[in-house]
């Protein structure tokens, strides 16, 4: 079955559970205990698809996670938050309902009017929600008509409102923002535009290894900075100095074997040449790393290349995305850290594509699908626990 698209839903008059993603970061309780959402970004994406969903008739009942509850209510991870934030931006009413299942939920939706928002409060407020459980789904279920997910940045977890609630659903598809996420990750797998680049940081390499030797198959060049970095230096034999970061065994192991099947397909690997204390990549290779990318029609970047939070160890992060915002090529980022980043040197719509999802983003690039994005391909089986 192929994937559907929220417009070819019927959706007015329709109940629509709308998975997203407002898993945002807030701030600490003010003097009155009130929290307010830090960066509004993933909100901001689910925009168009709500907006749409409300112009064509649809009772919109909004549902995420946000937070590590543990299967437990715990205020801190309150969807208050970012409600109070999408009603601001939408400019309407927005009620929060005190639970995500139960009668009084089910009557609340029973009662919505054509146009009406009404928030779930956090799934994750109940263990079923991340144990996929069928009956968890079901309770979800009578809330609703029409199943649609804009949530990609948990599209990779078989949770229970991201993989079993949909496929108890005949009515489903997905929103605009994984429509576009899908657009942007298939090109890159299928054909993108050469040379394509790739562009590495963050911390870790063992967990990206897949991803990263996924891509090998496309990759024209790829050049890495972030603590990372260092995993690749010492795989190379250099010594890197005892006051910074210092690599896992496995992320060394792990870098060089990536080095290895760079150096088998004649890929050029670019590590720093210099550094700004270990907290950044250096000016030299600043330079190095803008004068390399200045080639390239297509660019994936997941990781900053430095402690991008404290000045003046964002330089790096902030001059390679300067000079690639006005290059003429696709440019994609994926990853919370790197999309900030971009957002916060204001950026933002000088690139193609922010993905909403980083885990999610580097697992689609691995494997070319997600289990929230393949169940809406599979049969409707209302009450079998078997999903295939």
């Amino acid at each position: 079955m192929r994937l559907k698209s929220i417009r070819e839903l019927p959706l007015r008059g329709k109940k629509l559970f709308l998975r997203l993603d407002f898993n945002v970061p807030l701030s600490a309780p003010d003097a009155e205990g009130i929290r307010k959402v830090e960066d509004d970004t993933r909100i901001r994406e689910a925009l168009p698809t709500i907006r749409f969903a409300r112009e064509q008739g649809a009772k919109v009942i909004i549902a995420s996670h946000l937070g590590r509850p543990k299967g437990l209510r715990n205020d801190d991870f309150s969807l208050l938050p970012a409600a109070d934030r999408l009603a601001e931006l939408l400019g309407t009413e927005v009620t929060l309902m005190d639970d995500c299942i139960g009668e009084g939920v089910e009557l609340k939706a029973a009662g919505l009017q054509n146009g009406d928002v009404m928030v779930l409060e956090n799934l994750r407020f109940h263990k079923e929600e991340e144990e996929n459980d069928l009956g968890f789904a079901q309770k979800l279920a009578r809330l609703c008509d029409v199943y649609v997910t804009d949530a990609f940045g948990t599209a990779h977890r078989e949770h229970a409102s991201t993989h079993r609630l949909p496929s108890i659903m005949p009515d489903r598809g997905m929103g605009f923002l994984i429509e576009k996420e899908v657009k942007y990750f298939d090109g890159i797998l299928g054909n993108p535009a050469a040379p394509f680049h790739l562009i590495l940081g963050g911390a870790k390499v063992s967990d990206k290894i897949k991803t990263i030797s996924a891509l090998m198959k496309h990759v024209n060049g790829v050049v890495i900075g972030g603590a990372m970095a260092y995993a690749f230096m010492k795989a190379r034999g250099e010594t890197i100095p005892a006051e910074w970061k210092q690599p896992a065994p496995e992320d060394v192991e792990a870098a060089r074997h990536l080095l290895a099947e760079a150096e088998k397909k004649h890929i050029p690997f670019l590590l720093p040449l210099d550094t700004n204390l270990g907290f950044d990549i250096g000016p030299r290779t600043i330079e190095e790393y803008i004068r390399f990318l200045a080639t390239a029609k297509t660019v994936f970047w997941n990781g900053p290349l430095g402690w991008f939070e404290k000045a003046p160890y964002d330089r790096g992060t902030r001059e390679v995305a300067v000079a690639l915002a006005d290059q003429a090529c696709v440019k994609v980022v994926g990853g919370g850290d790197t999309v900030s980043a971009v957002t916060q040197a204001g950026l933002a719509e000088k690139f193609d594509h922010l993905s909403t999802g980083g885990g999610a983003a580097l697992e689609y690039l691995e494997t070319g699908t997600l289990p929230g994005i393949e169940i809406l391909r599979a049969p409707y089986r209302p009450t079998s626990p078997d999903l295939v």
